[in-house]
C-alpha cells in the first residue's frame, strides 16, 4: 500500500513538472513539490463544472508560504518566477500581450481573485483562476500558451500553474512585470527601516495610526475610522484587523507599503489597501534618475533576529524589437532556465539619496512587519491606484 501511494505521488509530481501542452512549467523546488503535484488533479475535477459552487476545492491540501510571496514576470523570456520569503521556488512559461495590446510594465499587486471569471471587455472570454492586478483589465489567468506573446495584455499561465498559484496567493501579493528578467536579492542598508517593539494596548481598537489631513498635517486615527467608507464585503479578512474573539490567537499585523516618488518628491504610506499619510521628502541630486526598486521585509530566519530585506530592481531601458515582436516558436519549445545575476548597488545608491524626516521614520518603523515594502521610483503614482489597490507604478 505504501509503495503504491508513493508511486501515485511521484507520478503526480512528475506530471506537475512536465505538464502536457505547448508551454511547460520549468521546475519546482522540493518543499513545494507535493502540494503542487496534488493540485494537478484539480484540472480534471473542475473543467466541466464551472457553474458548480466554488467551495468544492476549499478543502484541498495547501502549502503555507514561508513568508511574503513575489510574482515576477519577464516579458523577454515569457516566464513567470515565484519567490517565497526571498527564495525562488517555482518558474513557468507565460504568454503576455501582443504589440497592439501590450502587457504593462511596473509594480502591481493582486487586487481581486476569482476562480471562474469571464472578461468584461472581450466578449466574455473565459479567464479561469483569474488574479486581477489592475481594475482596467489586466490579470493573471489560465489560458493558451502558443510559445510567444499572444494575449490582449493579460498574463496567461499554464492551467496547472494558474491553479496552484491561485491557491497560494492572497489579495495584496506583489506582482512585478519587467521587460528583462529581474531577481530578488537580499540587501542591507542603514537607511532601510528597522522595526520597533509594538506598544501593548488594551484592545485592538485602541491602536493609533498616523494619518494626514488635507493640509498634510499628520494626525491620528483608529483602524475603524480608516475603513469607514469602504465596502467591507470587498476586503478580505487579512486586510482588516478587528477585535478577536476571547481566547482566539492574535491576528497578524497588516503589512504597510511605502512609496517614494522622485517625480513628486513625496513619500506615501498605505496599510493594506488603505492610505495612511503622505509627506514631502528631500532627494539628493533630484535631476538624476533613481530607478525603480522594490524592497520587501521577509520573515526573519530566527526569532529575534534583525529585519531581513530583499530588493528587486527594474532597469530602465528602451523597447527592443526583439522583445516585443510576436514571433512564433517551435511547439515544444521550453525556455531555458538560466540563473539571473543582479547587484544591489543601484538600489543602495538610490536609498542613500533619500532624506526622510526622523519622525516619519519612527512612525513607519512602528508599523513595519513581514510583507511590508518600500518602493522607490522616478515615476508618480499611476491612475490605476485606487480605493481597492496597493500602489501601482507603471515603468513604461
Amino acid at each position: 500500500m505504501c509503495s503504491a501511494a508513493r508511486a501515485t505521488l511521484l507520478a503526480a509530481f512528475v506530471a506537475c513538472i512536465f505538464p502536457i501542452g505547448t508551454a511547460r512549467a520549468q521546475f519546482f523546488w522540493p518543499h513545494y513539490g507535493s502540494w503542487w503535484g496534488d493540485h494537478t488533479r484539480l484540472r480534471h475535477s473542475h473543467q466541466h463544472r464551472h457553474t458548480k459552487s466554488e467551495s468544492t476545492d476549499e478543502n484541498q491540501p495547501q502549502e503555507t508560504p514561508k513568508g511574503p510571496l513575489q510574482i515576477i514576470i519577464s516579458i523577454a523570456d515569457q516566464r513567470v518566477s515565484l519567490y517565497d520569503n526571498g527564495t525562488l521556488v517555482a518558474r513557468s512559461s507565460v504568454s503576455t500581450g501582443v504589440r497592439r495590446h501590450p502587457t504593462p510594465l511596473g509594480v502591481f499587486s493582486v487586487v481581486e481573485k476569482q476562480r471562474w471569471h469571464r472578461s468584461n471587455i472581450y466578449s466574455g472570454a473565459p479567464m479561469p483562476y483569474m488574479q486581477r492586478i489592475t481594475w482596467s483589465g489586466i490579470a493573471l489567468h489560465a489560458g493558451e500558451l502558443p510559445g510567444y506573446p499572444a494575449s490582449h495584455g493579460c498574463i496567461r499561465l499554464t492551467n496547472d500553474f494558474a491553479i496552484q498559484l491561485w491557491h497560494l496567493t492572497k489579495r495584496g501579493t506583489r506582482v512585478i512585470i519587467a521587460r528583462q528578467d529581474v531577481v530578488s536579492v537580499e540587501i542591507t542598508n542603514p537607511h532601510l527601516f528597522v522595526s520597533k517593539p509594538k506598544t501593548a494596548s488594551g484592545s485592538p481598537d485602541s491602536r493609533i495610526i498616523a494619518v494626514a489631513d488635507s493640509g498634510n498635517k499628520i494626525t491620528a486615527a483608529t483602524p475603524a475610522s480608516l475603513i469607514s467608507n469602504v465596502d467591507t464585503k470587498e476586503i478580505s479578512d487579512s486586510q482588516v484587523a478587528g477585535p478577536a474573539p476571547s481566547g482566539a490567537a492574535p491576528q497578524k499585523a497588516i503589512p504597510i507599503s511605502v512609496f517614494v516618488s522622485r517625480k513628486l518628491s513625496r513619500l506615501f504610506v498605505h496599510q493594506g489597501f488603505t492610505p495612511l499619510f503622505d509627506v514631502a521628502v528631500k532627494i539628493q541630486n533630484p535631476e538624476e534618475l533613481l530607478g525603480t526598486h522594490v524592497f520587501t521585509v521577509m520573515e526573519p530566519e530566527n526569532e529575534g533576529s534583525a529585519v531581513r530585506w530583499t530588493v528587486v530592481s527594474i532597469p530602465e531601458q528602451g523597447t527592443s524589437a526583439d522583445t516585443t515582436k510576436e514571433r512564433k516558436a517551435p511547439k515544444q519549445q521550453v525556455i531555458e532556465a538560466r540563473p539571473s545575476v543582479q547587484s544591489s548597488d543601484n538600489a543602495d545608491t538610490a536609498l542613500n539619496r533619500i532624506e526622510i524626516p526622523e519622525d516619519v521614520v519612527e512612525r513607519i518603523s512602528e508599523l513595519l512587519t513581514p510583507g511590508s515594502s518600500l518602493i522607490l521610483s522616478d515615476y508618480g503614482i499611476s491612475s490605476e491606484t485606487g480605493p481597492y489597490t496597493d500602489f501601482v507604478v507603471l515603468t513604461h
